[in-house]
This record gives structure tokens, sequence and C-alpha cells, in this order.
């Protein structure tokens, strides 16, 4: 394997929700450069999914828009960037906090923030009312071995 992969990749794609079962599929066929577990395969599509739902449900919920995918590596770890142009989120904090759903009625669970934060190594959210989010997720694949070689 490469020791030095870098690669990078942008898609965007309308905001439906079959499209939540293709972004799991890009993110798996770009990662894979990487040599991931199944365990590490699954943690990043799961919380790609949860970002990609995210945006179908909120984002747009009064019609259908766009939703971009950013993908980056370097070295070992993979930065995805899922952002939309919708509704936005007025408050992040509260957005985050586990359970928390303003879909009840949609029997969501309120924890895509949640798994995406216990999946991934780092997790970042901005977004502006009105003018859409910006999901940044970062996870460092065969964490072990790399910390090793890297003497932490």
């Amino acid at each position: 394997m490469c020791e030095n992969i870098q690669n990078e990749m942008c898609i965007i794609f309308d905001s439906c929700s079959q499209n939540e079962g293709f972004a799991r599929v890009v993110i798996a066929a770009f990662v894979s450069v990487l040599d991931p577990t199944l365990e590490e395969m699954a943690d990043i599509k799961t919380a790609v999914s949860e970002a990609v739902t995210n945006c179908v449900i909120h984002a747009y919920e009064n019609g259908p828009g766009k939703i971009k995918m950013n993908c980056r590596i370097e070295k070992q770890a993979v930065t995805i960037e899922i952002s939309d142009e919708g509704t936005g989120i007025e408050d992040i904090e509260k957005a985050m906090e586990p359970l928390y759903t303003t879909k009840p009625e949609l029997e969501r669970s309120g924890m895509g923030f949640a798994f995406m934060e216990a999946f991934m190594d780092s997790l970042s959210v901005e977004s502006t009312p009105g003018r859409g989010t910006r999901v940044v997720m970062e996870k460092v694949i065969g964490k072990a071995d790399y910390c090793q070689v890297q003497g932490a």
C-alpha cells in the first residue's frame, strides 16, 4: 500500500432518499484504497448516511435541492464534508443533543449527530439559517498502526 496516499473527489447529487444509499456506496469505494477494517468501513458509511439523511429530511423539507459531498484522503485520514444550501440549523448545540429531533412525527430518533460523533474521530457543524449547513467529519484508518508509525 502507498504510504502517502492523497486523493480528492467531489460529487453533487439530488436530495432524495435513494441517494443516501448512493452516498454510502461512493464513500465505501473511495476509502477502500486505505484498506479499512469492516468496522471502520461500517462507521464511515453510517456517518455519511446520517449526514445525507439530515440533508434530505431537514434541509430541503420544502422541496428538492442539491447535496454536495467532498472527500479527501491524506495519508491514513479521510475527511468528508457534506453540505447543503437548505434551511440551516437555528441552534446547532441543541440539534446535536442526543434524542433531539424536530421531526418526531416522522419517527426520527434524534441520534444523527450523535452517531456521526461516535463513529468518526472528529465532527464539526457549521450552519446559517436560510443558507445551509456544512458537516465535516474525519477518521484515521488503521489508527493503532498509524499511531505506532508516527511514534504516538
